[in-house]
């Protein structure tokens, strides 16, 4: 893996494009950081690029420029990362704050897990492989997000279908999770 090091201040990566969302709230009080949900993410779907992912995160897409977009354009969701097909990180949403990715969700018999965790999407879809820049880039801030929210271990790194089982599929079976933790257990301390 590539040596890549990023650092969170005030709950924002310091080298990440930051694109502010509107969609977020507060973290409930009691509920600290402890859990990091991987999605995936295109739109239109299947296709990649064009700029519509940054665009409906922040509540401004066009529903006239695709079929599928008057479907979701007045949907208010968040995720607090998106990784792009070129490893390329943006920020909508602080991770000190709630972003909304889960929807309803259940980590474990832990509820609501928009409260606890933090949502990182992948560009890309349930049956093409994600590249290796993506999982460079997933795997450094992974590192950083626990070194800032010590409670997310590797036993609290999950999918968007296991804690949203038959509603949700993501980042679906093209992910390697054998790759991603060997990646994160091959970085040097």
């Amino acid at each position: 893996m590539p040596d890549k090091k990023l650092c969170i201040k005030n709950g924002w990566l310091t080298s990440a494009k930051k694109c502010v969302s509107h969609h977020f709230n507060s973290r409930p009080k009691g509920s600290p950081v402890s859990l990091l949900v991987l999605h995936n993410i295109s739109l239109p779907p299947g296709e990649f690029g064009g700029g519509h992912i940054e665009r409906f995160f922040t509540g401004n897409l066009d529903a006239s420029l695709h079929p599928y977009f008057s479907e979701i354009a007045d949907l208010t969701v968040s995720a607090h990362c998106l990784i792009n097909r070129r490893g390329e990180i943006t920020q909508f949403v602080s991770f000190d704050d709630r972003a909304w990715h889960a929807g309803r969700s259940n980590f474990n018999g832990e509820l609501e897990c928009n409260d606890f965790g933090v949502g990182v999407e992948l560009e890309g879809t349930d049956t093409r492989p994600y590249t290796q820049e993506q999982y460079d880039s997933l795997t450094a801030i992974t590192l950083s997000l626990q070194v800032a929210y010590p409670l997310i271990t590797g036993a609290r790194i999950t999918s968007h279908s296991y804690i949203a089982p038959g509603r949700k599929t993501d980042p679906g079976p093209s992910f390697s999770w054998s790759k991603y933790y060997e990646q994160l257990n091959s970085v040097p301390e």
